[in-house]
């Protein structure tokens, strides 16, 4: 934390006194001997772990084969994560949009390795003529 090492800074280098840094600072007395008593900087310790979504109760294996169902359609059949989530609702998940939506994007994200590319093609003036419509995907 940048004010705890400011703090220690001007007390022990500068040699100012506890009350006019905390009069600078606003922090009581007693933060700052606090700060000055401990070598290392405050750090959040977290009470309790992270609660997990419903999606992990079996629904998360079910949405996974959806989207790699999804990926071997043509790009615009494929279903939005709004459509996924109804159709996890249609075979009964209780939980919310969120984690679905969030499930989704790191699916997409992981398989974002194999970008699309573009090879430009040159032809002297007059010698070809290209017309493309097609979507290809490169692997």
């Amino acid at each position: 934390m940048e004010s705890v090492s400011k703090i220690r800074l001007w007390i022990l280098q500068e040699g100012r006194s506890i009350r006019s840094v905390a009069r600078a600072t606003g922090l009581s007395r007693n933060t700052i001997k606090k700060y000055l008593k401990d070598d290392n900087p405050p750090s959040y310790q977290r009470q309790a772990p992270p609660s997990r979504h419903k999606l992990c109760d079996g629904f998360d294996t079910r949405l996974q084969e959806l989207f790699e169902q999804d990926q071997k359609r043509p790009r615009r059949e494929r279903r939005t994560a709004v459509r996924l989530y109804e159709q996890l609702v249609s075979e009964g998940y209780t939980g919310s949009y969120s984690p679905v939506q969030r499930f989704v994007r790191d699916l997409k994200r992981a398989g974002a390795g194999s970008g699309e590319a573009f090879i430009p093609l040159h032809f002297a003036a007059g010698d070809a003529l290209q017309f493309d419509w097609s979507e290809e995907r490169v692997v």
